[in-house]
C-alpha cells in the first residue's frame, strides 16, 4: 500500500485525494488523536499556516473543521514561510503546527505538513499513526459543548517571526547593502522586504505580488534570472531567492552568479569555524553534494557526514551526531543552534553575518569551494527495479570509478517516487564525464531492456 505521507507530508494536485478538503478534514481529526491522546483536561493547541496558493484558504477551512472538532484550538497565522509556522509553535507552547504548501511546485499542487510541539517534522511513525486513523476512524463519542475548539487569528504572527529572524543577525548594524529579492510570489512576501529593512539594507524586490496563481511561476530560487539581471543593472550587493513556502534559499553574488547549496554550507562552514562555533567541526549533507564541497571541507579539517536524500534525513543525523549545520544543495539548509528546521530568511541572514564578520563580497567567499562539473541523467525505466543489480550496469560503474579515480565521483540510484534511475557524474570537466554517465545510462537501458 501506497504512504499517504511522502519525504516532506502530503503533496499532490488540489482538490484531488490526498490533498482534498476530505482529507484535510480527517488528517485534523487524526492529527489531535494520535499526537494529543488524553487531552480532555486541556484543549491543545495547534499552529496553521499558508502559502499563498488559490486551493489555500480551502484545506485550510477544512483542516481547521478537522481541528477543531477533535478538541483542539487553532492558532491561524494567514500566510507565512513555513519555518514561520514551525517557529511560532514551539513560541506558542502548540502540541503541533500544519503547513499547507507544496513548497517550489506550481500553484495547481498544494500540500499538508506537521510539525510537532518542538518544531520538528514528524516521524513516519507519528504519519503512519494518523493515516491508520484516517483508514480506520474510531466510532468514539463526539466532542460537544465547551470541548469544541475555535479558530483564533494570531495577528502579530509575522511581526514575531520577523522579531526572531532579526534577532539572529550579529553582524555591523545598520547593515550597510543594498539587496536583492526574490519572494516568489510565495510566503516569503509578506515578511522578507521588511525585514532586510529593518537590518538596515536598501532593499530591491521582485515576484512579491501574489494572486494564487503566480507562485512559484518563472521566478524564486528555481528560476532566479530575473533577480540575477536585477542584481547586475541595479549594482547590488547581493541578491536572495526563495522558494514558494521559503525553507529555501539560493544566493546570488554581485557579479549575477548563482549560489547553491554547497556554497552556502562552505561558506557558513568557513564563518562558524573561524567563531569557534561548528559544534564537532561538521557537516552533514546529502550524496548529492558537490566532490568540491567535500574537498573544501577536507581542507578546512571538517568532517562531512552524506545521508540520502531529503532535508528530513539531513535534519535526523545532524541530531544523532551532534551537528549544527547541515543542508542540501537545492537550498534548504539549516543551522540547528538556531532553528528546528530549514530556513531560507534565516539562511539569509547568516550569509550577511558571514559578510559582516569577513568584510569581503559574497563572490570573494565563495571561492572557497571549486566546484567540480557534474552531469545528471535520468534514464526512464520499464518498471521500478534497483539499476545496480545488474551486472551490466555495475561493470559500467567501476570501470567509470577506475578511469576517474580521485578526481571524480558516481552515483547511481533509483527515484524515491517514480520509475527512473538517476545517474550523476562527478570529474575534472564536462568532456570527461557526459561520455562516462552516456555510457553508464545506455548500460542501464540495455540492463532493464533484457529483463
Amino acid at each position: 500500500m501506497t504512504r499517504l505521507f511522502g519525504t516532506d507530508g502530503i503533496r499532490g494536485l488540489a482538490n484531488v485525494d490526498p490533498v482534498s478538503p476530505e482529507i484535510a478534514l480527517a488528517l485534523g481529526r487524526a492529527a489531535v488523536e494520535v499526537l494529543a491522546p488524553g487531552h480532555h483536561d486541556r484543549k491543545p493547541r495547534v499552529v496553521v499556516g499558508r502559502d499563498t496558493r488559490l486551493s489555500g484558504t480551502m484545506l485550510e477551512g477544512a483542516l481547521v473543521a478537522g481541528l477543531c472538532a477533535a478538541g483542539a484550538d487553532v492558532f491561524s497565522v494567514g500566510v507565512l514561510p513555513t519555518p514561520g509556522v514551525a517557529y511560532l509553535t514551539r513560541a506558542l507552547n502548540a502540541m503541533a503546527g500544519v503547513m499547507i504548501s507544496a513548497s517550489h511546485n506550481a500553484f495547481e499542487d498544494n500540500g499538508i505538513k506537521f510539525f510537532s510541539a518542538s518544531g520538528h517534522k514528524l516521524e513516519d511513525g507519528q504519519e503512519d499513526a494518523m493515516a491508520e486513523v484516517i483508514a480506520n476512524p474510531l466510532r468514539g463519542e463526539p466532542v460537544t459543548g465547551g470541548r469544541i475548539g475555535q479558530c483564533l487569528v494570531e495577528a502579530d504572527a509575522v511581526q514575531r517571526y520577523a522579531d526572531f529572524l532579526a534577532s539572529t543577525y550579529v553582524g555591523t548594524s545598520p547593515l550597510n547593502l543594498r539587496i536583492g529579492l526574490d519572494c516568489a510570489h510565495g510566503a516569503a512576501s509578506t515578511v522578507a522586504p521588511e525585514l532586510f529593512r529593518r537590518l538596515g539594507a536598501h532593499v530591491s524586490v521582485c515576484h512579491a505580488a501574489p494572486d494564487g496563481q503566480n507562485i512559484n511561476q518563472d521566478c524564486g530560487s528555481l528560476h532566479p534570472e530575473r533577480l540575477q539581471q536585477m542584481v547586475v543593472e541595479e549594482a547590488l550587493d547581493v541578491g536572495f531567492a526563495f522558494d514558494g513556502d521559503a525553507d529555501r534559499l539560493v544566493a546570488i553574488d554581485h557579479t549575477g552568479a548563482i549560489l547553491d547549496g554547497d556554497y552556502i554550507l562552505a561558506i557558513s562552514a568557513q564563518d562558524l569555524q573561524a567563531r569557534g562555533a561548528l559544534a564537532r567541526n561538521m557537516v552533514v549533507s546529502t550524496v548529492m553534494a558537490n566532490l568540491g564541497l567535500e574537498k573544501t571541507l577536507q581542507a578546512m579539517d571538517v568532517a562531512l557526514h552524506k545521508t540520502k536524500v531529503g532535508d528530513k534525513y539531513v535534519m535526523r543525523d545532524m541530531r544523532e551526531h551532534g551537528a549544527i549545520l547541515g543542508g542540501e544543495q537545492s537550498g534548504h539548509i539549516l543551522y540547528l543552534d538556531h532553528h528546528t528546521t530549514g530556513d531560507g530568511l534565516l539562511t539569509a541572514v547568516q550569509l550577511l553575518n558571514a559578510m559582516s564578520a569577513q568584510q569581503v563580497p559574497l563572490k570573494e567567499m565563495a571561492q572557497i569551494l571549486k566546484k567540480y562539473p557534474q552531469v545528471l541523467v535520468n534514464v526512464r525505466l520499464r518498471h521500478r527495479c534497483d539499476p545496480l543489480q545488474y551486472d551490466r550496469v555495475r561493470d559500467a560503474v567501476q570501470s567509470a570509478e577506475s578511469a576517474l579515480k580521485a578526481d571524480g565521483r558516481i552515483l547511481v540510484r533509483l527515484s524515491g517516487t517514480e520509475p527512473v534511475a538517476r545517474v550523476m557524474v562527478e570529474g575534472p570537466t564536462q568532456a570527461v564525464i557526459e561520455p562516462i554517465a552516456a555510457c553508464i545510462a545506455q548500460a542501464i537501458t540495455d540492463a532493464i531492456g533484457d529483463a
